[in-house]
């Protein structure tokens, strides 16, 4: 494998890790802090509650940096076209990640804790939830598309 094959393979790790580690979220995290909020927020509180944001704050700007690399590495190749789509629509959830997501998500699990459920509350993390995984699916299938064209190009490059 040479030097852009290298640059690809960790573009797409990257991308992989971005989508499983969001998978795991989903499966293990999300639905007990939004079971019954403020109730449900005690995995966030105090000294040692859970502090997802230095991962996802790490492998977002390394995911696109090896995505960008392997655009201008790739860029007269058939790769170009998958890698232009898995960027921008992987530009476009950052956005809306940060635009939506990350606010509601600080402002619900930031709600000081409780014992009394929130009925209001925990409809907001319901809905954030719901949405995110709409989120997801879109990745997932961005996923599809920068690997479907990698492997089916991978011959005729």
């Amino acid at each position: 494998m040479d030097f852009r094959g290298i640059i690809f393979a960790i573009a797409r790790l990257g991308f992989s890790v971005v989508i499983g580690a969001a998978i795991y979220e989903h499966i293990a995290v999300v639905p007990q802090w939004s079971r019954a909020v403020p109730a449900s927020l005690a995995m966030f509180q105090g000294e040692y509650g859970l502090r997802p944001a230095p991962f996802w704050m790490m492998i977002h700007p390394v995911t696109l940096v090896f995505m960008g690399l392997s655009l201008l590495l790739f860029w007269k190749s058939t790769y170009r076209k998958s890698l232009l789509i898995t960027i921008a629509g992987y530009v476009l959830v950052l956005i809306i990640t940060f635009s939506y997501f990350v606010p509601e998500l600080l402002a619900i699990t930031g709600t000081a804790y409780s014992e009394n459920v929130d009925p209001v509350l925990t409809e907001r993390a319901k809905l954030w939830e719901t949405l995110s995984l709409v989120r997801l699916a879109f990745l997932i299938i961005l996923a599809v598309i920068f690997q479907f064209n990698s492997f089916h190009s991978s011959g005729s490059e």
